[in-house]
């Protein structure tokens, strides 16, 4: 009996082990956790939480007094009683104005916010930025949104994770990394959703002289063109095999980790892959990688359960949540729309190299034919600002 009691025990804590290592617990302190399994630390959350906690449907008034009455070992009177006197109603009842403070008083309290008050009407008041309000209408767009139709509804208990993409990081152009745009991506989605969601400015590149055939520029985007990448989580490539000319970049890369004593690394297609499926460390810099060199860092930032009043349509995630917005680079001669063309050697120009708008760009090196006018280069630009 005595053995089997210790090969229970061992056997229980074996199972505690295993659980914990899916618990996300702080790796480095204020800076990333441990590594664990997304789906298997969901599926601990789904065991140790009631339904009732993460369900879509608001709880009864009645049966929501005698859970509080219960849990606080009062009367159910008293909690209604508590609940009408905490409400946020109760603050604002009446015609009292909380903002007026008195001028002459004999308290030391109300002086001191009189002289306080005073100070901050002195004060140049400041207003909300672009960059603010439109962080904050992205914020609110979504908020307790639910589909028309019930089958695209969130499932209850899904996992929701957020994921801030960075500027690919250029040390010429400066030395620090700025955060690009934030998604909430579900556990269910497949890699490739996140991927065909991210918005890069090397993706709508166009390559070529395009001088003498303008018209013939929009043709050639780079998205069109190069459409292999790869996500990097945890020793794993997830490369995007989806498309018959997709090539597996990240085998170079294995191959040569392999050749210079480096830990194996695996590859893994990214269309076949759930956030579900990964095991990730929160807060911790991962590599998402297109167009053949150009390299983001990926931190997942939050991991938690969905509840009713996040987005619940299933067709808006993944969904944006934060987008920076840059300055735009407005045409050199007419200084009011964004640029569309970048030449060189041009004589016409009033700068080396120099940015013209698709108008005055037209209208200044062709004839009304078409024809080109002068010698000259010239390349189509992207203004990261037109992401705005």
């Amino acid at each position: 009996m005595a053995a089997l009691a210790t090969s229970e025990e061992s056997a229980e804590r074996e199972e505690c082990a295993n659980e914990e290592d899916n618990v996300p617990t702080y790796e480095c302190v204020d800076k990333n956790t441990k590594a664990f399994h997304v789906g298997a630390f969901g599926g601990l959350w789904r065991e140790r939480l009631v339904p009732a906690f993460y369900c879509y449907q608001d709880p009864e008034e009645d049966a929501e007094n005698a859970r509080l009455a219960r849990d606080l070992g009062v009367s159910e009177e008293t909690v209604e009683e508590l609940r009408v006197i905490c409400s946020p109603d109760s603050l604002t009842r009446g015609a009292a104005q909380t903002d007026v403070v008195p001028q002459d008083s004999c308290l030391q309290t109300v002086r001191l916010s009189k002289r306080r008050q005073d100070y901050r009407a002195s004060l140049r008041r400041d207003f909300p930025t672009r960059q603010d309000t439109f962080a904050s209408e992205l914020e609110g767009l979504a908020i307790g949104r639910r589909p028309l139709d019930p089958e695209f509804l969130v499932p209850e208990g899904e996992i929701i994770l957020t994921v801030n993409v960075l500027y690919p990081v250029i040390f010429e152009a400066f030395k620090f990394s700025r955060q690009h745009m934030s998604l909430q991506v579900m556990g269910t989605q497949k890699l490739s959703e996140l991927r065909d969601a991210i918005c890069c400015v090397s993706d709508l590149q166009v390559h070529g002289e395009f001088s003498s055939t303008p018209d013939m520029a929009p043709e050639f985007i780079s998205k069109d063109l190069y459409k292999s990448a790869f996500f990097f989580f945890e020793g794993v490539f997830y490369d995007d095999m989806r498309y018959p000319e997709c090539n597996p970049i990240s085998k170079t890369t294995i191959e040569w980790a392999k050749s210079h004593d480096f830990p194996t690394f695996r590859s893994a297609k990214m269309e076949e892959t759930t956030f579900n499926d990964l095991v990730v460390k929160i807060g911790y810099p991962y590599l998402y990688c297109h167009q053949g060199d150009c390299e983001h860092i990926v931190i997942i930032t939050d991991i938690r359960m969905v509840h009713r009043d996040d987005c619940l349509d299933k067709n808006l995630y993944p969904l944006l949540t934060y987008k920076h917005r840059i300055t735009t680079r407005k045409c050199s001669v007419c200084n009011v729309y964004i640029s569309r063309w970048l030449t060189t050697k041009d004589q016409l120009a009033p700068s080396d190299p120099c940015l013209f708008c698709d108008v005055c760009f037209r209208t200044l090196h062709y004839d009304k034919q078409g024809n080109k006018l002068g010698d000259f280069l010239a390349y189509p630009y992207v203004d990261p600002g037109a992401f705005n």
